[in-house]
């Protein structure tokens, strides 16, 4: 499963990396962004494993993000909707896009992340899929 896991997280770094260079192609460059980038994660959990997932992230990740410098700005479940059974959407503040890099890899990497995951996941899989995006905030946002 940890093999699994490494090659799941190299494809999501491959495609963070080929939006990044995409973006630079159309004269983007998310490195030069001024402010706050937020990053927005939606984890559709497994059927009947939301509360496995909510319960690992308060007592377990939250900490391992504390460690690294990682902050949340928020987390929500849905309330209605399409997915509001299995849903968990949260925020991430990031002062950079090389700031997210450096620390959710350390956090990815953390030993102590590997083991709470490995053992969150001994009845299963917590997770069925995850989608993440990196937002800029307009100029008339009231969160910048």
């Amino acid at each position: 499963m940890v093999k699994q896991n490494r090659y799941v997280m190299a494809f999501v770094n491959v495609l963070t990396h080929d939006h990044i260079l995409r973006h630079k192609r159309r004269g983007i460059h998310p490195w030069k962004i001024k402010g706050m980038i937020y990053e927005l994660r939606i984890y559709h959990a497994m059927p009947g494993r939301l509360p496995a997932l909510l319960s690992r992230f308060q007592n377990h990740t939250l900490q391992i993000w504390e460690k690294h410098g990682i902050r949340q700005a928020g987390f929500w479940t849905t309330l209605i909707g399409e997915s509001e059974s299995n849903q968990l959407t949260y925020l991430l503040a990031w002062d950079s896009v090389a700031e997210r890099e450096e620390r959710w890899n350390a956090f990815l990497a953390d030993p102590e992340w590997i083991a709470t995951k490995t053992e969150s996941e001994k009845n299963g899989l917590l997770v069925q899929n995850i989608r993440n995006e990196l937002l800029a905030p307009t100029a008339f946002s009231s969160v910048k």
